[in-house]
């Protein structure tokens, strides 16, 4: 059996337990229904089990929850807009955008879902970005997936560039039946590919991009800039791989230089970025808001401090972007999300 026949039963297994656990989920809340229902008719000393009819509601509930999440709420797309000010921001950066997007999972598009990618590339271009950041998990599982959709991810087009990082899932170690040479492979294949799309792969290093700043003549190094940095997936080195050297990703970068950190896992911007560095603005992916958000409340939260949207301490920030796709076809409450974040340059 091939290594992509592996896969593809891999995946079909995982979605299987998918299916299975969200059975057990319903069955459990119907039997706590009855449950209650039953103490209800035997305390008051009524007829009928209402509990019953509570907990075929909500199996219902739960029924339209998992039609609709697999099909309409995972086709579906919102563009979220913010602004982040900063006095470290040099002037001719002011107005900056970058659109950031993160865990496309391309595996689940497969072929029958390559129109939703391409709406969403399209959607991506149509905001006229300045640059495009992708922050990990372009994959399922292997770089076989990568490449039915790489004439789609080559239309991506920004001013400076199209710059990514790796995630978890871009790691093999996911395929446990590859040998250390199979899965060595394939770790460069999902990097060049990607290359070959025309994105920067940026593995614990970082790269400046610069303005003129309407005096003639300077060198590079005297031109004003910003540094986009990319750090290798920073896990926790059991479930998820830990790769990350933030010393070595920010190498050659001063203290005055504006920094957009890009790392696929958003545990470690107040473990380590934080801590250890003077990055402005880092930028996520990961969580997904677990594919699932009911008024506000999602079980993710209960895992991370920071799972979705914008976090500023002190003038420094982290945006999470909740992805564009996911391993499972399924979102509810969460739609496949692109970020424009707009740089805005504060006045010392």
């Amino acid at each position: 059996m091939t290594h992509s026949r592996k896969t593809k039963k891999d995946m079909l297994i995982r979605v299987v337990i998918f299916s299975l656990i969200i059975l057990v989920l319903v069955g459990m809340v119907f039997f706590v229904c009855w449950l209650i229902g039953w103490c209800v008719m035997h305390l008051f000393h009524t007829q009928r089990n209402y509990g019953i009819w509570a907990g075929g509601a909500m199996v219902l509930f739960a029924v339209y929850i998992i039609i609709y999440g697999c099909t309409i709420g995972f086709g579906k797309l919102s563009v979220r807009r913010i602004t982040f000010a900063s006095a470290e921001l040099p002037k001719e950066f002011d107005g900056y955008r970058i659109v950031h997007f993160s865990d496309a999972h391309l595996g689940t598009y497969g072929l029958s879902r390559r129109h939703l990618l391409a709406r969403n590339v399209d959607s991506i271009n149509a905001l006229h970005p300045d640059l495009i950041v992708f922050t990990g998990d372009i994959q399922n599982l292997e770089p076989s997936e990568i490449l039915p959709q790489m004439e789609i991810l080559s239309r991506l087009k920004a001013k400076d560039g199209v710059f990514s990082c790796l995630g978890n899932h871009d790691y093999p170690i996911y395929v446990r039946d590859a040998s250390p040479r199979q899965k060595a492979a394939n770790l460069r294949e999902t990097i060049g590919l990607q290359r070959q799309m025309g994105w920067t792969v940026l593995l614990n290093e970082n790269v400046r991009i610069t303005r003129d700043s309407g005096n003639s003549g300077g060198s590079a190094a005297e031109k004003p800039s910003i540094v986009v940095a990319g750090m290798e997936n920073d896990g926790d080195g059991r479930r998820f791989p830990r790769m990350g050297d933030i010393a070595k990703t920010l190498r050659g970068v001063s203290d005055t230089d504006f920094v957009v950190m890009l790392q696929h896992d958003p545990t470690h911007w107040r473990d380590k970025i934080l801590k250890e560095s003077h990055v402005q603005l880092t930028l996520s992916g990961h969580t997904h808001a677990s594919q699932f958000m009911l008024l506000g409340w999602s079980p993710v939260q209960y895992f991370y401090d920071d799972w979705a949207g914008v976090t500023n301490i002190g003038g420094r920030a982290i945006n999470v972007s909740t992805g564009m796709g996911g391993f499972i076809p399924f979102r509810f409450g969460v739609p496949g999300e692109i970020c424009l974040i707009t740089l805005k340059s504060e006045t010392k």
